[in-house]
């Protein structure tokens, strides 16, 4: 079932939503070379506690025989596309990384992911962080009531194939508010006037996942991390939308 918020109810998502783009803030000097992405966890753990909300990655359930997920944040380097397991791992001049972090506030969740280029990245990697930007932005601007999941996108996959870049297919959006994951899913790629129609009071997350090279994908042997099949560089971008009567609102950045 698709949920239908209220104002009162987007109030409440905000809350919880706003946070993350002010941990990103925090963070983003801290993304340096020779910081691990445990410290990275930790600090936004810290930060999301210190605002009144709680992490809502941790205990999310695995696939069958998989522990629940540990950590506050997913951080994922370089050919790690999602769920990358934060620990010993030192972050290294030119690669990016991936965190993607959730809230949870008075029973409502936030949902946003960003990537970090650490040091000086080479240009082939700028440039798929642009392009991924620019993409999520262009799956947000066809989120408008009248138009339908398949808009979505495809203004996201327009983007990426005028780059030859690789979309993750397997990975997908989806509904957030009331719980993490809700109805419906939103792939990252799609055809016009196909599929479920956006409506008012709707709550998307939007998340492009791109890689360099192909978009075809494989689970590492802990159950959660997610690598590109061909061991390209991958990026990550998710913002958390309102369906508005005119244009999308997004709840994720500040």
């Amino acid at each position: 079932m698709i949920q239908i918020y209220s104002e009162r109810e987007f109030e409440l998502i905000r809350q919880a939503a706003q946070i993350i783009p002010r941990a990103f803030e925090m963070i983003e000097p801290a993304v340096v070379p020779g910081i691990t992405t445990g410290e990275i966890n930790r600090l936004i753990d810290q930060f999301i506690r210190d605002h009144g909300a709680e992490p809502s990655f941790i205990g999310v359930p695995g696939n069958q025989g998989v522990a629940p997920f540990p950590a506050a944040c997913c951080i994922s380097v370089n050919e790690e596309v999602v769920h990358g397991l934060p620990g010993k791992r030192v972050l290294r001049e030119g690669d990016v990384v991936g965190i993607d972090v959730g809230t949870r506030r008075d029973g409502y969740y936030g949902d946003s992911a960003r990537t970090f280029a650490v040091g000086v990245c080479a240009p082939e990697a700028l440039k798929l962080m642009e392009v991924t930007r620019q993409a999520l932005q262009a799956g947000i601007s066809a989120a408008v009531p009248g138009h339908r999941i398949g808009d979505i996108g495809h203004a996201v996959q327009q983007v990426v194939d005028a780059h030859g870049y690789g979309i993750v297919r397997e990975m997908v959006g989806h509904g957030v508010g009331a719980a993490l994951h809700e109805p419906p899913e939103v792939p990252n790629y799609g055809r016009p006037g196909v599929g479920l129609l956006l409506k008012p009071g709707m709550c998307l997350a939007l998340e492009p996942m791109i890689n360099i090279g192909k978009g075809a994908i494989k689970v590492q042997p802990d159950g959660w991390t997610v690598v590109t099949a061909d061991g390209s560089l991958s990026v990550h971008f998710e913002h958390q939308i309102q369906i508005t009567e005119n244009e999308p609102q997004i709840l994720t950045e500040i």
